[in-house]
């Protein structure tokens, strides 16, 4: 089956077509970036691995897409002949609130639940609304699969997504933690015991998805009992320009003391903040480590927060669960800065937690072990593949029909 994979982001969607069965494989990839502008383009790997850009000036998600349907079926750079060769399109959708804990098929009803979402979730789920609407529009005959980041996380009991406000909030609101980044969780949480040949109903793992966003999760017996984003991507870990953790205190103060808007709020705490509002310098991990390793003062302690986070995380899960079976990395960071790797896990010796930072240091972007063989603890990377999951997901569920 012949599976397109979207993430239509507010001026972007990035695009997968994956040949699923029983040995899945990706036909092509890119995405369009700068929707809207007259500078936009189109990115994509042709077929022998090399990269190439088409400029293009699109006003909109429907253009976007029809300029990726386009090239997949041109003569030259395409790799298949005409759109009905396409069996089914699967969506990221960010946040589904408590009305979906799986992936769906898209109907009207299914839509009319996501935009449902869209007061929690307003820089996302309008977003990932516009590709669903122009892929209905260019084929509307082809089936539609709804996968979202919030679902694996529906597990969670009550203990765990509550928060301690007044009970009315949740009941009236759904403010309550959601949890993001499901499907990548989910993914490395699984393939990491097929990886290891155990049986995932018995392990406790830790699954850190760090990058320029970043979440943890804890994963008892495969299901997510607990997971650092909340309501909000913003909660949790410190990110590349989100915040993370703060007490809600400080964030009334500095409305009052500065006069700040809700919207002025919302800026500082997810595009002027974490590494980059520490150091100053930049949200890329490897401009920061490069700074740290020159001395850079605020990057060492950008770096410090960052990593005692993580720490942080993972040791509250393990006792949360009651013991600690696997360590996953996964995300840009994750897969790829062996640095914090290392210094995230050597502080959880305690634990039985043992790196062998030979193993580690060589290790970049692809499936390892890198603790030693007397670690108690598996610590693992596992590069996630969100795409291949909402595939997956989107052909068991088309199948069907």
């Amino acid at each position: 089956m012949k599976i397109l994979v979207l993430n239509s982001g507010s001026s972007s969607v990035k695009y997968k077509l994956i040949a699923t069965g029983t040995e899945d494989r990706v036909l092509a990839e890119g995405g369009v970036e700068k929707i809207g502008l007259s500078d936009g383009f189109l990115k994509y790997k042709r077929a022998d691995g090399s990269k190439a850009i088409l400029e293009l000036g699109l006003t909109d998600h429907k253009g976007a897409i029809k300029a990726i349907l386009d090239l997949l079926t041109d003569s030259a750079e395409g790799c298949i002949k005409s759109f009905s060769e396409i069996d089914a399109v699967g969506h990221r959708v960010v946040h589904g609130g408590e009305k979906f804990s799986e992936s769906v098929l898209i109907t009207d009803d299914v839509k009319d639940k996501i935009r449902e979402c869209y007061a929690i979730a307003p820089l996302h789920n309008p977003a990932n609304m516009t590709g669903i609407d122009a892929i209905t529009a260019l084929m509307p005959d082809v089936p539609q699969v709804g996968v979202f980041d919030t679902a694996f996380h529906q597990t969670m009991p009550a203990k765990s997504y509550m928060y301690a406000l007044p009970y009315k909030y949740y009941k009236e609101d759904g403010v309550r933690r959601y949890g993001f980044h499901g499907t990548s969780h989910r993914y490395v949480s699984a393939r990491v015991c097929e990886f290891l040949g155990v049986d995932a109903k018995n392990q406790k793992i830790v699954t850190c998805h760090i990058g320029n966003g970043g979440s943890i999760t804890a994963v008892d017996g495969g299901k997510s009992v607990d997971t650092s984003m909340g309501l909000t991507p913003t909660e949790g870990l410190m990110m590349g320009t989100r915040s993370g953790d703060v007490d809600p205190g400080a964030l009334t103060f500095l409305m009052e003391k500065h006069g700040l808007s809700p919207e002025a709020l919302q800026a500082i705490i997810n595009k002027e903040s974490g590494v980059l509002g520490i150091s100053g310098l930049s949200n890329d991990m490897r401009e920061i480590e490069a700074a740290d390793k020159a001395g850079d003062p605020m990057a060492v302690l950008a770096l410090e927060m960052y990593e005692q986070r993580i720490i942080k995380y993972i040791g509250a899960y393990a006792a949360e669960m009651g013991g600690l079976d696997i360590i996953v990395f996964t995300g840009g960071v994750g897969e790829n800065q062996t640095g914090v790797r290392a210094n995230v896990c050597r502080p959880l010796g305690f634990m039985g937690v043992e790196i062998d930072t030979t193993v580690n240091d060589g290790i970049r972007g692809k499936e390892a072990v890198i603790s030693t063989p007397a670690s108690r603890v598996k610590v693992c990377v596992i590069p996630t593949d969100e795409e291949l999951m909402i595939a997956k997901d989107t052909e068991a569920i088309v199948s069907k029909l």
